[in-house]
């Protein structure tokens, strides 16, 4: 039995709550898993895991042995990576998760910069609205934004997300222009709603003191990006999204601002990873990179001006070079652990 592999396939059935689901993050057979770790129990001669046939739960010794298996493998990463360091850049298979909008319009447009500089790593990108459980799925780290409030995560801060209000042209040529927040209530808004709550959020406004949040009414409310640009887009209403997401469709003239004296709250973004898992040199790279990529970017530093002299200034500025494509929204529903708007 190879000692060091079924301590690793051990630490991801307890991390994944499952002999499935860990399979699946190892792209090994489900029999493998469960031989190596019944062979790993007859080694030590004590349970490790409590089955049955809904569940795996971790013993009292499992426990220990996980904690101690956790530090072995750390170990043993670090060995290996003080003598590759020098000689190779880092490699292997790198899981992360991203917002859609986000994805799309600014990680995926400049991964060619990516892999000229590592490329040796493969990349897994997961993007969907939806908020990931990392160390259940297997993710070695995530790109999230609002406020954080999952303990067993480790966050860095790599921008800060603005958001803008925004319409069809064809949407305010049938019904007008708001000119206050308050005159949403008689207009119709896109919607969007969290998938794991069901609950839609609201929209807040600022301006010289006055704060307001307000529930808007609209006929559609979605979950996904790619319905909220479509019915945004359609002129079926209108929509609260990122700055950098608006920007391109401003500038092409496809979305108008509406209400751009009102400033919208910002959200901080960060890049996630577990807190019991060694930070290899491959999600290291990525981190870094992630947060250089950000720190570039006008619509996600956190010194961008946005209300009202950056908005002012949209219109004057040119396409970035990897807009070739209509970039895609960060409705509010990806981005907290837990709902901050």
């Amino acid at each position: 039995m190879d000692k060091l592999q079924a301590m690793e396939v051990f630490v991801q059935v307890v991390d994944a709550g499952g002999f499935t689901r860990a399979a699946e993050n190892m792209k090994l057979p489900k029999a493998t898993v469960s031989t190596l770790i019944r062979n790993l129990e007859t080694e030590l001669a004590v349970k490790l895991l409590n089955r049955t046939t809904r569940h795996v739960s971790v013993t009292a010794d499992g426990a220990a042995y996980y904690e101690r298996c956790l530090s072995i493998l750390a170990d043993l990463k670090d060995a290996e990576e003080s003598l590759s360091r020098t000689r190779a850049s880092p490699s292997g298979r790198l899981r992360v998760d991203v917002p859609t909008g986000m994805g799309r319009g600014i990680i995926i447009p400049a991964l060619p910069q990516f892999f000229e500089r590592y490329p040796d790593i493969e990349l897994e990108i997961g993007c969907s609205d939806r908020l990931v459980e990392l160390v259940e799925e297997g993710i070695d780290c995530a790109v999230r934004g609002g406020a954080l409030s999952d303990s067993n995560l480790i966050a860095r801060r790599v921008g800060v997300m603005h958001f803008v209000t925004v319409a069809a042209p064809s949407y305010l040529a049938r019904h007008g222009r708001p000119q206050h927040p308050n005159d949403l209530l008689q207009h119709r808004c896109i919607n969007y709603f969290s998938s794991k709550t069901g609950k839609i959020y609201e929209w807040d406004f600022a301006r010289e003191g006055e704060r307001l949040q307000i529930r808007v009414p609209g006929r559609v409310a979605v979950n996904d990006a790619d319905a909220y640009i479509a019915a945004s887009l359609s002129g079926m209403g209108i929509a609260q999204m990122s700055l950098f997401a608006a920007q391109p469709m401003l500038l092409s003239g496809q979305m108008e601002m509406v209400l751009e004296d009102w400033c919208v709250d910002p959200i901080p973004v960060h890049i996630v990873y577990p807190q019991n898992r060694h930070l290899s040199a491959k999600v290291r790279v990525f981190v870094e990179w992630i947060a250089e990529l950000f720190s570039v970017h006008d619509a996600l530093r956190g010194d961008a001006k946005h209300c009202p002299a950056m908005l002012g200034t949209i219109k004057a500025k040119t396409l970035p070079a990897s807009a070739g494509a209509v970039p895609l929204p960060i409705p509010l529903e990806m981005q907290p652990l837990a709902d901050s708007r």
